[in-house]
This record gives C-alpha cells, structure tokens and sequence, in this order.
C-alpha cells in the first residue's frame, strides 16, 4: 500500500489551456489536485497562440464555430462556462485585452498574461504541478475510491500514482515541437472508447503543379479573398508562401477540405468581376487587362495570372476582347479553382479535427459513459473550433465543466 502522498482525488495529464481550467476548477472545489506535463514547462501552445498575444475567446460564439462528428455536444458546456464567464476571469485579474475583426478578443500585451492568470489560480487553489513528466501507462484499479493508477517517470524519477479521477486533457497531434501527441487517444482505445479519424486542420496548403512555382515568385503578399469549399466559405486574408497558400480564409477553409477536393477562391470578394470588366471595356477601351487588374489585385499578382489566363492577349487593348474572353477571365476571378496536393500536415497544423468518439462522452461532465472517472477534456476531444479564439474557449468550458465533476 502506497502512502498517501502518492494518491491524489485528481490526475490532469496536460498542464495546457483544458488541464489548467479543470484543476484550478476542482481545487477550488477542495478536491486534491496534480497536474502531469511532459513538456518542461505549461503551456507552451497558450504563449504561442495568437502571434504571441493569445487569441483567448470570441464575443460571438455560437455552437456552428464548432467541427464535429455531433454538432450538437459542444452546446452543453459552452452554456456551462459562457465566453462572458471567461472575460469576467480576464477582467478579475486586471488582463488588458483588445477586440479586433470578426469579434476576436487578444491580449494587449502578452499571451503570457493569460499563462500566468490560470497558473495564479491554480496556486491559490492548492494544485500541484509537476513537468518534464512521461506517462507510460494508465491502469484501472477495482477499488471505489481509487479508481486508476498512472505510472511514467518524471525525469530519471519513477512514478506511481493513484487517483479518483483522471482527466486526459493531453492535447493533440497539431504542432508536435510544442508537445502534441496521441497518448490522449491510446488512452481513449485501451478503455474501449471510439476514436474518429484525425486529419490536420486550420493548415496551410501546398501544390505539386505549376501552382507552387507561382506560389513560390508571389512569396510574402497576401490580399482579402474569398476562399469556399464543400459549402463552407470565408472572406479573409490569403497570403502565398513558398509552399503553397496560408492566411486566416486558407487556414479557416483547410478544417472543410479533404484530400482531392477542390478550393474555390473569389480574387475580388463582393465584386461581380463581369459587370466591372464590361464597364472597363466601355470606358477605359485603351487600357491593358492588366493594368485595370493591378488597381485591385496588385501588380505581381496580375503579371502572374495574365501568364496563367490571358498570355496571347496580353498587349491587346480591353476594347478588343470578345465578351466571352471577359467572360472566362472574369469567371476565374470570381471563381478560382485551386487543387492543393495536401496540407502542410501536424508540423504547422493549429488543431487536430476528430478525436475521442463524443458518444462516449457525457456533454455536461466530459466523463466516460463507461469509465466512472475517467474524462476526457480539450482537443483530445472530436470538437474543433474555427479560427478566432473558438478552440480556447472549448478549452476553457470543456475543463470548466469536468472540474465540476471530478
């Protein structure tokens, strides 16, 4: 029998923006809390996050912000812990913040602002955390009231621990360096619990054709584009790397794509690129395609598309093409069509798209309908948010609502 200083009333394994709710959560709640990172400090992926500056929620969030097997599971704990329960946390510890486009909410100064506000509470509270912490196995025990025992070793160290409550909140396989990994899903398997298939998602995208050497040459500029693809659309920033194509539209519309599909992307958003280029005919007649095309596209752009779309016309005047070399031009504009050879992958990845199984999991406790004890909180889970502050608040309710119940 092991003294007591080995068992706690909850394990959290991931010292991240989920595992730092629920245990602050819980030991307000007077439960015995540890925290196992295996990382060699917490929170690395919250000081990254939003150019360093933490993108932390969003004013508008609604269940539809939200990928997911079950549309639907997210809504218990977003109601639970709301984005105002949040920014009222943010206010509390005196956190300046700024609303920017598409009602996100960042802090002004650093993202470590944000770090240190959940590592305060959790002080306050009593929870411990540990780092530099590899879990090798998890067992279940037949006793009522410890129920799982988790072994690994912590540097050189070994570990044997014992708990009422486990709670996985491990992450994902999106951007490994920062100590993503599937530990959280070989969990979920060992217990019997379903996984969905995972992919990698708010991603950029790369070519193989003709398109990465264009791609390559247009390195570094972006323009506000609308990006669509199997119904989903959004109007944002695109910007050409030396791979392919990223900003906030391609990043957002990479979590609908699958491998094969192909992207469609409107050059002039709101723009009937038709009607303009007849207008342009009538009235500027003596002006070069591309020229009119540089007021709004930019120079290098246009030199690129005219190689891509118009190469024999590209000294003749607007007045003389026909209608339906407007027409074609105009239409690959408006409509674009890009297919990607895949997505830059988990390495630059911002979130995992499916996980463990939600029918597994209880939406308002984030508990194992078949292992008392047993919860599963973050990203681990099959709920991914859009881009604009989506998955911390899943985070944030998710491991507010399993810190209720541990």
């Amino acid at each position: 029998m092991h003294s007591s200083t080995h068992s706690f009333d909850v394990i959290v394994l991931g010292a991240g923006a989920s595992g730092l709710m629920c245990a602050a959560t819980a030991a307000q709640r007077g439960r015995r809390v540890l925290v196992l990172e295996k990382a060699n400090k917490p929170g690395k992926k919250i000081l990254m996050s939003g150019g360093g500056r933490c993108n932390f929620t969003n004013y508008l969030v609604e269940a539809d912000n939200f990928i997911s097997a079950n549309p639907h599971f997210c809504k218990a704990a977003l109601k639970r812990y709301t984005q105002w329960d949040f920014i009222e946390l943010v206010e509390r510890h005196a956190i300046e913040y700024e609303q920017r486009k598409h009602s996100q909410l960042f802090c002004q100064h650093s993202a470590r602002d944000i770090l240190n506000m959940l590592l305060d509470e959790c002080a306050q509270a009593g929870v411990e955390i540990r780092t530099h912490c590899e879990v090798t196995e998890v067992l279940a025990l037949d006793s009522q009231h410890l129920r799982y025992r988790v072994l690994g070793r912590q540097g050189q160290q070994p570990l044997r621990l014992d708990c009422q409550s486990l709670v996985i909140a491990s992450g994902a396989l999106s951007i490994p360096t920062l100590g993503g990994s599937g530990i959280g899903y070989e969990i979920a398997e060992q217990f019997g619990l379903a996984v969905t298939p995972r992919r990698a998602g708010l991603v950029p995208f790369m070519f193989s054709d003709s398109l990465k050497a264009v791609c390559e040459r247009l390195s570094g500029l972006a323009l506000e584009v609308q990006a669509s693809c199997n119904g989903q659309s959004f109007t944002e920033n695109m910007l050409f790397t030396h791979r392919g194509i990223s900003g906030p539209a391609i990043l957002q519309i990479s979590s609908y794509w699958q491998p094969g599909d192909v992207l469609g992307i409107d050059l002039l958003p709101g723009l009937d690129a038709l009607q303009w280029l007849r207008e342009a005919k009538q009235q500027q007649g003596k002006q070069l395609l591309k020229t009119l095309l540089a007021q709004q596209l930019g120079r290098a752009l246009v030199g690129e598309l005219q190689q891509l779309w118009w190469p024999e016309a590209a000294h003749k005047p607007l007045a003389e093409f026909t209608d339906r070399q407007l027409q074609t031009i105009a239409s690959q504009l408006n409509h674009w069509q890009l297919k990607p050879s895949a997505t830059e992958g988990y390495r630059t990845a911002e979130v995992t798209l499916g996980g463990v199984d939600t029918d597994a999991i209880s939406s308002k406790t984030m508990e194992a309908r078949s292992c008392p004890g047993l919860y599963f909180i973050g990203e681990v889970v099959d709920v991914s948010g859009q881009l604009g502050g989506f998955n911390f608040q899943w985070a944030w309710s998710s491991g507010y609502s399993a810190g209720l119940a541990v």
